[in-house]
């Protein structure tokens, strides 16, 4: 088949990756280059950059608006992160992605992937496939979406090109925030199981942020031990990343 991918994240270019190879990318749509990183430098999306080493064309829109056309049959969106208009939705748009940090913040044992016919309400149109698969105790958030990426590259072979829709149900639906500065500090008076989850949320992406002997600092893994929370790996302001070990043993 002769797709588009419209994708900014890491879930989004690993799908674009699982699909290409096998069907002709027409293009990929994702987010204009933006400021990354500890030195704010104009950086390309994850999605751009895997596009880029497979030779598929790019198309970086600060916004689509009315007018877009989309040239191909099908378009995949997964991870994209921008507003897409109602009348575009009517030409043929789908959608690959899972709100993975709050099912690992909630404590979830299992999460899964939707592939839906996106519709104007938010996550509401009908489903073409879902499949659930469960979540690890060691898992965090770069793991777990490497397997929906799989997984989601896997269900959108099954219903490409003639998808059978289900209407969604309208009870039991729970919304997936984004995440937000308040969502990265971690509260030391609270349960250590929740404060794993937090990290284990945020890690490798975000990170989750608190205070250690006085300095602030980012954890991006750690474990419970006597039912205490042992940091295993930070990154103190201005520095690298390093074991709890070592940051302790620059502090003495």
């Amino acid at each position: 088949m002769r797709l588009a991918i419209a994708a900014t994240a890491p879930l989004g270019a690993d799908v674009l990756e699982r699909l290409a190879e096998n069907h002709d990318i027409a293009y990929l749509l994702t987010r204009p280059d933006r400021p990354r990183g500890r030195g704010r430098r104009v950086a390309p999306t994850p999605a751009k950059e895997a596009a880029e080493r497979l030779g598929v064309e790019v198309r970086q829109p600060e916004r689509l608006d009315d007018a877009f056309d989309p040239e191909v049959d099908t378009v995949v969106a997964a991870a994209y992160g921008l507003l897409i208009p109602e009348p575009v939705l009517e030409r043929a748009l789908w959608r690959g992605a899972a709100p993975i940090e709050r099912a690992l913040m909630a404590g979830d044992a299992e999460t899964g992937v939707s592939i839906i016919k996106l519709v104007p309400e938010l996550d509401a149109g009908p489903i073409a496939a879902q499949r659930a698969f469960p979540i690890r105790e060691e898992d965090d958030f770069g793991t777990v979406s490497a397997r929906a990426g799989e997984l989601a590259t896997e269900l959108l072979e099954h219903v490409l090109p003639e998808p059978k829709l289900t209407p969604q149900p309208e009870e039991g639906l729970t919304y997936a925030a984004k995440i937000g500065p308040e969502d990265r500090e971690l509260d030391w008076s609270r349960p250590p199981e929740e404060l794993l989850n937090r990290i284990r949320a945020l890690s490798p992406h975000i990170g989750a942020r608190g205070e250690l002997h006085g300095r602030p600092v980012t954890v991006w893994r750690a474990r419970i031990e006597d039912g205490k929370l042992m940091p295993v790996e930070v990154q103190a302001e201005g520095r690298r990343r390093m074991s709890y070990d070592e940051f302790l043993r620059g502090l003495r």
